[in-house]
C-alpha cells in the first residue's frame, strides 16, 4: 500500500470505532505520513511517529479497531527515545491541553515527534492545510490556540513557549511587530499536502507502501 492507500485503509477501519471524525482524520493523517517516511528512510515506523507499541496499539484500537491486528504485526516493541527538546513540547502541549484522556496523550507525543521534522508543522502531520491544524489546536488544545492570537506559525509559538517557560527568550525583539524576521514566524503556510506528495512520489517510483497482504 503507498501513503494514500494507508490512509483510506486506515479511515475504512475507522467505521466501528464511533470516533469523532475529525480525530480520525488527524490520526491517520499522522500514521500514514510517519510510516511512508519511515519505509523511505529505513527506519522504525513508531520512530517517525514518537509513540512506543503499547502507545500506538492503544490509538488503533480506539480509532482503528479493524485494522489494530494488522497494524499489531507492523511496530517493534523497542522503546522510544525523547530527548529534553521534545519532552519540553510534549509539556507546553500536556499544560494547555483541553483533555486529559489517553487519546490526548497519544496526540500530545505524536504532535511533539512531528515538530521535529523541517516543514510546516501542517505538512508534517499530513494535514490538508493548515486550517485544519487550527481547528485541532482549537479542538483539542484550546488554551494553547487563545494564546495564539496572533495566529503565529504553530512551530514558531510552540517553541516560543517552551522557551518562556525555561527561563530563556527566543528572540531579542520586544514585541514582533518590531521584529525584522516577522515573516518567518507569521504570514502564509502555503504548500502542498505531504502526504499527497509522498504518495505521487512513491506512484512515480513505483515503490509500494507495503503492509501484509491482509491489509489489502
Amino acid at each position: 500500500m503507498r501513503a494514500e492507500e494507508v490512509y483510506d485503509w486506515l479511515i475504512a477501519s475507522s467505521s466501528s470505532s464511533g470516533a469523532d471524525a475529525l480525530d480520525v482524520h488527524v490520526a491517520a493523517s499522522i500514521v500514514s505520513l510517519a510510516f511512508a517516511e519511515a519505509e523511505e528512510d529505513g527506519r522504525e515506523r513508531l520512530e517517525a511517529l514518537g509513540l512506543d507499541r503499547a502507545a500506538f496499539l492503544d490509538v488503533a484500537a480506539i480509532l482503528f479497531p479493524t485494522a489494530a491486528p494488522v497494524l499489531a504485526a507492523q511496530v517493534d516493541p523497542r522503546a522510544i527515545e525523547v530527548t529534553p527538546e521534545e519532552q519540553s513540547v510534549r509539556d507546553i502541549l500536556g499544560i494547555y491541553s483541553s483533555d486529559a484522556g489517553r487519546l490526548q496523550t497519544h496526540f500530545i507525543a505524536m504532535i511533539a515527534r512531528r515538530c521535529q521534522s523541517p516543514h510546516h508543522l501542517w505538512q508534517d502531520l499530513g494535514l490538508r492545510s493548515r486550517a485544519e491544524l487550527r481547528e485541532l489546536m482549537t479542538r483539542r488544545f484550546a488554551p494553547l490556540a487563545r494564546k495564539n492570537s496572533q495566529d503565529m506559525k504553530w512551530k514558531k509559538f510552540l517553541y516560543r513557549m517552551v522557551c518562556g517557560s525555561e527561563g530563556f527568550t527566543l528572540c531579542a525583539a520586544p514585541v514582533c511587530s518590531d521584529c525584522d524576521e516577522f515573516h518567518i514566524c507569521f504570514g502564509a503556510e502555503d504548500g502542498e499536502s505531504r502526504l499527497a506528495r509522498n504518495a505521487r512520489a512513491a506512484a512515480n517510483a513505483n515503490q509500494p507502501f507495503a503492509l501484509p497482504e491482509a491489509a489489502e
